[in-house]
């Protein structure tokens, strides 16, 4: 039975958004893989030495190291858990996360070399990574993050009203301000619009938010729920129509697959890996980031046009349909059984 140590961001049991590493893991434990993890605690210090730790002793011993990579400061975990995998001769697979990765190939290029060119293989969770990282040297093999779609009922939303959901860090990155800047602009012809926001605080944007929505006199069409459970959220979601994605950054949001799955109408900006995601017209509208003026016109649009809400909600049951788990583990299979997907 092959064995996997995976390295990564775990911090759900903080009060953190769960990352990739809490489905993917025990996914690859129900197809029989042995799966250790390092990356639990809070404390950054604390976090780095263990994965370090767990890199030197469980890795010794495991088949594959699997390794979320990140663009910021937790590239360095990569890069260091990296070292010590080399050092041990083990095979190890840097899972490539974040849309700002491709500036990080550009300000650490011997250590992107160091980490990407001496790997297993490496992993991009969108066909936007992939041709990023191709343009700067770094082969890759596609295998998007997945979804249970049992988990997630399909509503069809063919009679949409403009009841808007976020689910994000609230982060400044995730621009979670443009929301209320987006209901602001729904109010002025419609009172009844309302705004839900879920996720928790990563910098400090929640209470900025708060403060805005005060300032905006919006903040009783406003709900602010933190960090809710996944089947929280799921449940939270029949009560809206619409999936709102503000972000500034980004590649391939887990929230936005699970919302289509759900059946929500999505509205989204659109940079770096979005495009490769949503299909403008067809399973998503897209704005440019910072446009709340457009997004809110697109948000009345397809209320005002049933036949184009039901096509967009049936449509993106369909994209998400492509991420389930069933259909994405054969190639999490064939990588580490050594054929390349």
């Amino acid at each position: 039975m092959k064995s996997i140590l995976y390295i990564g961001n775990k911090l759900s049991m903080h009060a953190f958004t769960p990352g990739v590493i809490e489905t993917l893991g025990p996914l690859l434990k129900k197809e029989g893989y042995i799966v250790s993890y390092a990356g639990t605690h809070k404390c950054q210090f604390m976090r780095l030495a263990e994965m370090t730790w767990k890199a030197v002793t469980i890795g010794r011993k495991a088949d594959y190291i699997l390794i979320d990579t990140y663009s910021t400061a937790a590239f360095w975990y990569a890069y260091l858990t990296g070292r010590f995998a080399r050092l041990l001769n083990k095979k190890y697979i840097p899972i490539l996360h974040g849309g700002e990765l491709p500036a990080r190939l550009e300000k650490s290029k011997m250590a992107c070399n160091g980490l990407f060119l001496n790997s297993y293989a490496n992993v991009a969770v969108s066909g936007y990574l992939k041709d990023e990282f191709k343009k700067s040297g770094y082969h890759t093999v596609v295998i998007p993050n997945s979804i249970e779609i049992a988990k997630y009922p399909f509503k069809l939303r063919d009679q949409p009203a403009a009841r808007l959901l976020w689910v994000r860090s609230f982060h400044k990155q995730y621009n979670p301000q443009m929301a209320a800047d987006v209901l602001a602009k729904l109010l002025k012809n419609d009172p009844a619009a309302t705004l839900c926001m879920v996720g928790p605080d990563k910098d400090g944007s929640m209470e900025e938010f708060r403060q805005y929505i005060r300032q905006q006199g919006i903040e009783n069409n406003v709900k602010v729920t933190g960090r809710i459970t996944k089947d929280e959220w799921i449940k939270l979601s029949e009560d809206y129509d619409f999936f709102i994605n503000t972000t500034n950054v980004d590649n391939t949001p887990v929230s936005v697959i699970e919302a289509m799955a759900l059946g929500m109408c999505v509205i989204s900006t659109n940079p770096g890996g979005i495009p490769y995601l949503l299909t403008e017209g067809t399973d998503a509208l897209l704005v440019k980031p910072g446009d709340y003026r457009a997004m809110a016109n697109k948000i009345t649009h397809i209320i005002n046009d049933p036949v184009l809400a039901a096509s967009l909600s049936k449509s993106g049951r369909h994209k998400a349909e492509s991420f389930d788990w069933e259909q994405v583990k054969g190639k999490w299979i064939n990588l580490l059984k050594r054929k390349m997907v």
